[in-house]
């Protein structure tokens, strides 16, 4: 019986346990915990640097308020980065495929800036959903659009970080089924379809670091909306 190709994408059950508490659990045990020795290894070292140089450049368009946020933005950063990243594995699963568990990191987070933002500048908060210099007769009608624009936002999120992993993903196991039905039938096509294949993997791998990026960047500057 031929599976579907969309059951690599199911919540996977041993024993009738979820092992979605272990995926989510995993990224934790890498990284290794930092010493407090005077020097470190290479590998310390080196994370290190790549967290501070994230960390600075993440804060850098953000207020003195929003610096409070830096250890959960770049702690965010590093867990989608490794869940992504090993999602890539054989016989392995990605978490954030699920729309699910995306949407319970997007909508808390983006509640937080919303509900920071009316706490201590309601004015400003507030002025966002009108635009300054609006004609009076169409100040209803973009209050409206502002407002759903606003609660628009934790679903891109969630959508566009499982939209781009799942179609990636996807895309990758029909290619490698291609190179296998094709191999005794035409060598030399196969040979081409696994060389696309890498070529794609290599791009899936890119494509796993720059949507971590780009979730925690973009919950950076709804949080510079409201601090």
């Amino acid at each position: 019986m031929t599976l579907s190709f969309f059951d690599q994408f199911m919540s996977p059950v041993f024993l009738g346990i979820p092992l979605m508490a272990l995926a989510l659990s995993l990224p934790w045990i890498l990284f290794p915990t930092p010493t407090a020795r005077w020097l470190n290894n290479r590998l310390l070292t080196l994370q290190g640097w790549f967290i501070n140089r994230f960390t600075q450049q993440l804060l850098l368009p953000l207020n003195v308020g929003g610096h409070k946020w830096a250890t959960i933005l770049t702690s965010l950063m590093l867990f989608l980065i490794t869940l992504n990243m090993l999602g890539l594995l054989p016989y392995t699963f990605t978490p954030t495929t699920q729309l699910s568990l995306n949407m319970g990191l997007a909508v808390p987070l983006w509640l937080a800036t919303v509900i920071i933002g009316m706490r201590t500048q309601p004015t400003a908060a507030l002025g966002h959903l009108l635009p300054e210099g609006t004609p009076v007769p169409l100040i209803p009608v973009l209050i409206i659009i502002e407002t759903i624009s606003l609660f628009i936002r934790p679903l891109a999120l969630g959508v566009r970080l499982t939209a781009n992993l799942t179609a990636g993903h996807l895309l990758i196991q029909l290619i490698a089924t291609a190179a296998f039905v094709l191999l005794p039938l035409m060598p030399t096509v196969a040979i081409l379809t696994s060389i696309v294949l890498f070529l794609l993997t290599l791009l899936e791998v890119a494509v796993a670091m720059i949507q971590a990026y780009v979730f925690v960047l973009l919950m950076s500057l709804y949080l510079q909306e409201n601090v």
